[in-house]
């Protein structure tokens, strides 16, 4: 697929996430970590017109008030709109962001069919349409997140039926040990954090087969973990007592029933899909009350890297449209679901690799100056594009962190 065609892809499938939004919808932001619908659309424009269309001298931007609303947090490229109010930004309006995106788009497929864009060019491109992408799941865990705080509990999308697959037996996969090669391998597109490629020593563990279901988890609550102070790393306690956790987020128990908010609206529990919507404090407490660990995140990529290419095609991704973790991926090599359904936890903190350096300009802000206070999580979700996963890829959030659809695998040290 050539870069126009990728690029009109992606672009088309952001307005079809956002399709069934009405402008009140799109214009929600329901805590500060959130953005609104219509903000992740222009965001994503701003990034294409800020460092492809405007790279041409004779460019006029579409609205110069955009540079300030829809930056993010691109400190040397100017100002920035509060995070924690984009929520209050009535104009533009949803029509005015929609016709942004179109006359942007217009700019960067006119120089794209003329061959105008240099190597350089092309690359910036290239980093857009993996940041629309991140923006793509932002965009649908967001506008989930602000329906939960809806009383009537709308649905985002319509609902399927109910899934009926079974969760496979558990059991623990040993992984390669030893001195293993870690990070991007230079094929294809790899953010910065991705690399530089290099050498770490793995003491033998195992690997779960799947990730934990909900109904493993619903066994935890229901045995007290969440008012078990010994299984909770003392910042994780903290959390938990101030922020009143009794059970994952999107969850709610009535009379010994389980029910669960989804993009379906809310639903009875599905005991065999894998459990999502966790914290790290959470997925941690968890696999000390089962005796295992948190992965890191070296163990989990030496197990995924061989796997990655059929992993990619059996996980449930953005593409397949299912809009909720569910169980019933083939299993690859013996671990299944390792790709999509839920990102996974692992116990490695957000690092720079060694030899690290931040890309040159202003895309040097992308990803290093966030190395600090986060958790690494891989694998991706049902809102992640199947193009943009990769084995090396990591993702990252505070260990508090509830809203992705974020759920973990379980390891042991042999």
């Amino acid at each position: 697929m050539t870069l126009l065609e990728r690029f009109r892809r992606v672009r088309a499938t952001t307005l079809e996430l956002a399709g069934g939004l009405t402008a009140e919808d799109a214009q929600m932001q329901s805590m500060p970590d959130a953005s609104p619908a219509k903000w992740h659309l222009a965001h994503t424009t701003w990034f294409f017109e800020t460092f492809v269309a405007a790279k041409d001298r004779a460019y006029r931007p579409y609205d110069p008030s955009f540079a300030v609303l829809f930056n993010s947090y691109y400190e040397s490229v100017g100002r920035q709109h509060i995070r924690a109010e984009r929520g209050l930004l009535s104009r533009p309006s949803l029509e005015a962001v929609v016709d942004y995106r179109a006359q942007v788009e217009a700019e960067i497929v006119q120089r794209l069919e003329a061959g105008a864009l240099d190597e350089g060019a092309q690359a910036l491109l290239e980093l857009g349409l993996h940041h629309e992408q991140q923006h793509q799941e932002l965009l649908l865990t967001d506008i989930k997140h602000a329906f939960s705080r809806n009383p009537g509990l709308p649905a985002v999308f319509e609902a399927p039926p109910r899934a009926s697959a079974r969760a496979a037996d558990l059991r623990y996969l040993e992984g390669p040990t030893g001195v293993v090669e870690i990070g991007a391998r230079g094929q294809g597109f790899a953010f910065d954090n991705e690399g530089p490629r290099h050498r770490v020593h793995l003491e033998p563990y195992a690997l779960a087969s799947r990730a934990v279901t909900n109904g493993e988890f619903l066994e935890f609550v229901k045995a007290g973990g969440y008012r078990e102070v010994g299984l909770w790393l003392s910042a994780a306690w903290a959390r938990v007592r101030e922020a009143g956790w009794t059970l994952p987020l999107y969850w709610r128990e009535e009379d010994g029933a389980y029910f669960e908010f989804t993009l379906f609206g809310e639903r009875p529990l599905e005991l065999d899909a894998p459990v999502t919507h966790l914290s790290l404090f959470e997925a941690d407490a968890y696999a000390r009350w089962v005796g295992a660990r948190l992965p890191t995140e070296f163990e989990w990529e030496a197990m995924a890297t061989t796997r990655e290419a059929a992993g990619l095609e059996a996980g449930h991704l953005l593409e397949d449209r299912k809009w909720h973790p569910r169980a019933g991926s083939p299993a690859v090599e013996g671990l299944l679901g390792l790709f999509g359904d839920s990102w996974e936890w692992t116990s490695s903190s957000y690092a720079p690799y060694p030899g690290f350096r931040p890309a040159a300009g202003a895309v040097g802000e992308y990803n290093g100056k966030f190395m600090v206070d986060q958790y690494v999580l891989r694998g991706g979700s049902i809102a992640s594009a199947r193009a943009h996963v990769r084995a090396s890829y990591r993702n990252f959030f505070p260990s508090s962190s509830r809203w992705q659809f974020s759920g973990l695998r379980l390891a042991r040290s042999a």
